[in-house]
């Protein structure tokens, strides 16, 4: 399993840095990004305790990344962030997309799928086709989500990022310990948004660049 959205303490999960790992470990984990919440007010903070995590490296068989989800930013204040997390030494960077399960603004995935430095737009809700097909000519991945509410469009996601030949990614959007999953588990709920279960194997295996 890599999962590539997760929460600590330094934004809104229960854990810190340390426990989500060794938990992640447990479960079965190749690999794992922490990506806390942030906007221009925290990003300094939660990014550096991101990345202070990574002397987990050290001692357990487990990549570390040190990310960001950019959170209810104004889409057009996207792009700065962004770059401004690249600057700070984000090596993942997760935008919070427009799903049906919270008031984020009208524009968000359209402003994100058109940059080139954001890796995965995070439980796009309702994606339209046309985003989708930018997302696809800028790498931009499209989550398919374990979280209870945002995962009631994973279908929709699933079937347009495959007409638009978008890459697809399994995340948990972890936020306490119950909500890290094993491989199996991920490719049972890439399988229950629509996918076959080749196509959820290769959904799968997708995230495997990231912690190369």
């Amino acid at each position: 399993m890599i999962d590539l959205h997760t929460h600590t303490i330094f934004s809104d999960g229960e854990l810190i840095p340390s426990e989500l790992v060794q938990r992640a470990v447990v479960h079965g984990y190749r690999g794992i990004a922490i990506t806390d919440h942030v906007d221009f007010t925290n990003i300094e903070h939660a990014l550096a305790g991101a990345k202070k995590a990574k002397y987990l490296e050290d001692v357990l068989d487990i990549r570390v990344l040190a990310g960001v989800e950019l959170t209810h930013v104004p889409p057009q204040k996207i792009a700065p962030l962004v770059k401004k997390a690249r600057e700070l030494g984000a090596e993942i960077v997760v935008v919070h997309g427009e799903t049906i399960n919270e008031p984020v603004a009208s524009g968000t995935n359209s402003a994100v799928v058109g940059l080139e430095n954001v890796d995965i737009l995070s439980h796009p809700g309702f994606i339209t086709l046309e985003d989708a097909q930018t997302a696809a000519d800028n790498d931009v991945c499209l989550e398919i989500t374990a979280r209870n509410g945002h995962n009631r469009t994973n279908g929709h996601v699933a079937k347009v990022g495959l007409e638009a030949g978008a890459t697809l990614v399994v995340n948990t959007d972890c936020h306490s310990p119950d909500d890290l999953i094993t491989k199996e588990t991920a490719k049972m709920i890439a399988m229950g948004a629509g996918l076959s279960e080749k196509q959820a194997e290769k959904v799968l295996a997708s995230s495997i660049r990231f912690i190369e």
